[in-house]
């Protein structure tokens, strides 16, 4: 829409595959504009010449192209009204449902001063208890999922935004397929739910610059709910491997010389951007951000796993268990560097200890397993770890389990006594003599 603040240009310099330039007066950073009618955006400036990014391609567009800028960066209108919505890269409406009003802001704004902030200190249950039990999540954290494109990991992303105890859920999905995106709506739907829910949405049939945009609106709308309205927000960002690459597309179509895995040389910082705007606040409001990245054959050493591990404080490592036939969270390669400020402080006095003897067993029953692997004899303990194992792994490990972090607990209990002695489990005896089951032993 054409506002009586736009400039407007007719005189280009230079088109490239995904870039113009030309000479322009009084421009910003990250300004939007349109060129030849399709939207663009400020990506570099010099002196007075100005290259903008164009989103769907520059393929056709004359030198004497129209150029309308628009006189501020990408924008949202927040309110209450995004409750329940769905939106594009741009934050319109693909829902069918009117324009939200309310207070318009720029996307993309820095990220909360540290003297504002406060140690993370609140638990956010999922009920999955690869998460709750091992890795559990503090409000204020950011973590990601590091899993093979084969995993399904959209799934399990609706799961946590389905269980998790927030006051509000934000999806950023970039790079979708249409199957993924009439999943997560469907899912919102019949749960119920969507009234705490807000996404935003790039589909793989548009142009993949576009979900550059997308971690900004969802982390814009964040900053509302947990800022102004001091609620604790849980943002998913999906995926953020795609969002990499579209860096690596514009990087690459501005002939800037690339870094590790043909990734821009920004892309730390381009990253660590969107992830620290996870924060704690005082008044209790938080955003905590759970992103997927989707790895290439399990590399966790190419750049965007490995620049992302540098900024989040863990990782959930999903992997398919091919003892128990299930996709399980792995206790091995999964980490979650803030549990200790919740686990045994807002959750039981045994939770350390469970998820150490649990983890420990489950590390004994893969050494044993090597051996079976190896043909060695077998002991009795042994044979003991490795059933263990896969009942863990059915009933705790597994990304379908929907249980309570007591339930949990209790499960692991019943795990311990049913193939262990009391002595094996390592764990403390003024613990044992409180929790062990009764009927064992």
């Amino acid at each position: 829409m054409t506002k009586a603040f736009q400039r407007i240009y007719t005189q280009l310099e230079a088109i490239t595959k995904a870039t113009v330039a030309l000479r322009a007066q009084g421009v910003s950073n990250d300004e939007l504009a349109t060129v030849a009618g399709r939207l663009a955006q400020v990506v570099k400036i010099k002196g007075d010449l100005v290259t903008l990014q164009v989103f769907s391609g520059t393929e056709g567009i004359p030198t004497n192209a129209d150029v309308l800028f628009f006189g501020e960066a990408p924008s949202l209108n927040v309110s209450d009204e995004l409750s329940g919505r769905f939106f594009n890269a741009y934050g319109r409406p693909i829902d069918g449902g009117p324009e939200v009003e309310g207070d318009h802001r720029a996307i993309g704004g820095p990220s909360v001063n540290p003297y504002k902030r406060r140690q993370p200190s609140q638990l956010i249950p999922t009920g999955i208890a690869g998460i709750d039990l091992n890795n559990t999540l503090v409000s204020g954290q950011k973590i990601p999922f590091f899993a093979d494109p084969d995993q399904p990991y959209n799934q399990v992303m609706a799961q946590v935004a389905l269980r998790a105890d927030v006051d509000k859920i934000i999806l950023g999905g970039m790079g979708l397929s249409n199957d993924d995106y009439l999943y997560f709506r469907h899912e919102f739907e019949n749960a119920g739910v969507l009234n705490k829910i807000i996404s935003f949405v790039n589909t793989t049939d548009q142009p993949p610059v576009e979900r550059l945009l997308i971690p900004e609106m969802a982390l814009a709308a964040a900053e509302y709910f947990a800022v102004d309205k001091n609620e604790k927000v849980l943002v998913l960002l999906t995926d953020m491997t795609l969002y990499a690459d579209a860096l690596s597309i514009v990087s690459n179509r501005m002939d800037q010389i690339p870094s590790k895995d043909s990734m821009p040389g920004s892309l730390y910082s381009d990253l660590a951007k969107i992830y620290e705007k996870a924060v704690q606040l005082p008044d209790g409001g938080s955003i905590t951000i759970i992103a997927v990245t989707t790895l290439n054959d399990g590399d966790i050493t190419h750049a965007i796993p490995d620049n992302t591990g540098y900024i989040t404080e863990g990782q959930l490592f999903l992997r398919a268990d091919t003892d128990s036939g299930k996709v399980i969270i792995d206790p091995f390669r999964s980490l979650s560097r803030l549990k200790q400020l919740v686990q045994g402080k807002q959750t039981r006095e045994d939770h350390s200890q469970v998820m150490n003897a649990s983890v420990r067993l489950y590390a004994d029953a893969q050494n044993a397993k090597t051996k079976l692997e190896n043909g060695f004899d077998l002991s009795d303990y042994d044979n003991r770890c490795l059933a263990y194992a896969k009942q863990y792994a059915i009933r705790l490990l597994s990304i379908d389990v929907n249980i309570t972090i007591e339930e949990m607990l209790n499960t692991a209990w019943e795990l311990f006594a049913e193939f262990f002695t009391q002595a094996e489990t390592g764990i403390k005896q003024s613990l044992i003599d409180k929790y062990w089951p009764a009927k064992a032993e």
